[in-house]
Formats: structure tokens, C-alpha cells, sequence
């Protein structure tokens, strides 16, 4: 056997362990769960069956599901760009030389270092009926008093901005370290130039930023269609399924009704889902955003 073979074997080899593990952990739940939603639900002394379609039929005449659909799509609309454009806001001004950097930057980031159980524990607080930290504020300026996460009008908003908080600070780690990998040689030839600050943001560095964005905007997508540790805590979906995300009916469907089959469907669904948009972000975006 020459080098070169020699060389292949060896790269294969030292791949074989993480493939299989992402075949194992993966690709293979995938397969099973598309598998499984064209069975039904086995019990006790009644074996799965092949019943097609059934799953499918009762998933598109699912109020519940259509509720966690919309619910999902409005909390990804909310928190995708809000989430951005606060992390690029925020590693733009922690990285220009102020007072305190370093500490601004370890306050900005903390939040995501904290356990989503945390996190959700400790907005909590924040917004408890007549004590909680919102509901003073709001009383000092004369508000009246709100159950932020007991109405149906407020509380995705709230949950909302709970995941915007929790994720702005780790996007931002990625824009800072994009922001300290481009050449100062640009800003000096803008500030030569007369360029404005605004200017010298608009037109050079987040264009140069567009990568990254790309990079962020998939990772938020992700976060937004698998949020369910803050759903757990402080609404467990409620209420009336207004804070019910996709990913937590999912949960509440395989693990409180037992119902594996149809949960194996609406997970189908979420990968479909998932891949949609996976594919017009690298189809549609991956062109406009890398420079050559």
C-alpha cells in the first residue's frame, strides 16, 4: 500500500469514531422517527401497526399543533432579530476602547454562561404578579399591575424577551471576534477619507460582518425552533397553549401523553421544517454574503 492510500485509511479512521457517533445520535433518531409516524402508538398488549397517513391527517386537523405552529413562528420573528442586531450593537461599542471594557464585555456576557433553568428562575422574579422586580417599576411610574406570564396578550412577549437577554451576549462573542479579526488599516483609510462612523459601519464593516452574520442568523433559527427549558419553568405552555413552542408540544405529546407515534410525526415536521429553512439560508444568503 503506497503513502497516499497509506494516508486515506488513516483520515477514515480517525473520522470513524465522530461518524459514528452522529449516525448513532443523529442521522439514525431521524430515520427512526420518520419510520415511526407512519406506525401507531404501542401499548402494553397491542403492538405497533402500520396505519399510513393517520398521524399526518390527525396533525393537520390538530388545533394544538396549528396553536404551537404560530406560536413558534411569531417567537422566532421576535427574538432572531432583536437577538442580532443587540449582539452586533453590543460588540460594536465593546469594541471600541471605553472605560471598563473588560467588565462591560464580562456583564454582557453572562447571561450566557448561566443555566437556562437559571435564567428562567430568575426572570421569574422579575415578573411575579405585585412583587416582582417589573411589576415595582411599573408601580413607581403608576402602571398598574400585570400577570405578565399568567395572560394570554403578554406572555410570549415575555418569554420572548427572556431568550433575546439569554442569547444576545453569546452572538455577540462572535461579531466581537470578527470585529478584532478585520484589518485596522481600513479604519484609519476611512478616517483619512472623512468617513463618518456610521458610514464607516454601513459601508465597510458590515459587509465584512456578513459572514458572521450568516453564521449567527443559523444559530438562531436553531435556538428559536428548540426552545423549551424556559417554557418549562415559568409557563409550562400556558396559558391556554399561548406560550406553547413546537418543540415543547413535542415533549408534552411523547413524554406526559406517551404518545411516541404522533410525536415521531410532529418531530418530521420540525426537521422539514428546520431543512426548509436551512436550505434558503445557504441557497439564498451563502452567495450575497462571502466576498472574493
Amino acid at each position: 500500500m503506497n503513502n497516499r492510500a497509506t494516508a486515506t485509511v488513516h483520515g477514515w479512521l480517525l473520522l470513524l469514531p465522530a461518524m459514528a457517533c452522529l449516525a448513532i445520535f443523529t442521522h439514525w433518531p431521524a430515520v427512526a422517527s420518520f419510520i415511526d409516524s407512519f406506525y401507531s402508538t404501542p401499548r402494553a398488549r397491542r403492538p405497533a401497526r402500520f396505519i399510513g397517513l393517520d398521524n399526518y391527517h390527525q396533525l393537520l386537523a390538530d388545533p394544538i399543533f396549528w396553536k404551537a405552529m404560530s406560536n413558534n413562528l411569531w417567537f422566532a420573528i421576535g427574538t432572531i432579530p432583536a437577538s442580532i442586531a443587540l449582539a452586533l450593537l453590543m460588540a460594536v461599542w465593546v469594541n471600541d476602547k471605553i472605560v471598563g471594557r473588560t467588565w462591560v464585555r464580562m456583564a454582557f456576557f453572562t447571561p450566557t454562561i448561566l443555566p437556562m433553568i437559571a435564567v428562567a428562575n430568575i426572570w421569574l422574579f422579575f415578573f411575579t404578579p405585585q412583587y416582582g422586580l417589573l411589576e415595582q417599576i411599573v408601580g413607581f411610574f403608576g402602571g398598574r399591575s400585570t400577570n405578565w406570564l399568567g395572560s394570554q396578550d403578554t406572555a410570549l412577549y415575555a418569554i420572548t424577551v427572556v431568550a433575546v437577554w439569554k442569547e444576545a451576549g453569546f452572538f455577540m462573542i462572535f461579531y466581537l471576534a470578527a470585529l478584532q479579526a478585520l484589518p485596522p488599516s481600513l479604519g484609519e483609510a476611512a478616517s483619512i477619507e472623512g468617513a463618518s462612523r456610521w458610514t464607516y459601519f454601513r459601508r465597510i464593516q458590515f459587509p465584512l460582518l456578513m459572514p458572521t452574520t450568516l453564521f449567527v442568523l443559523i444559530n438562531a433559527v436553531i435556538n428559536a425552533f428548540r426552545m423549551i427549558d424556559h417554557i418549562f419553568v415559568m409557563t409550562r405552555g400556558g396559558p391556554d397553549n399561548a406560550t406553547t413552542l413546537l418543540l415543547y408540544y413535542i415533549y408534552q405529546v411523547g413524554f406526559s401523553f406517551w404518545d411516541t407515534a404522533y410525536a415521531a410525526t410532529l418531530t418530521c415536521v420540525l426537521l422539514v421544517l428546520l431543512a426548509l429553512v436551512a436550505f434558503l439560508q445557504y441557497g439564498f444568503l451563502e452567495r450575497r454574503t462571502h466576498y472574493r
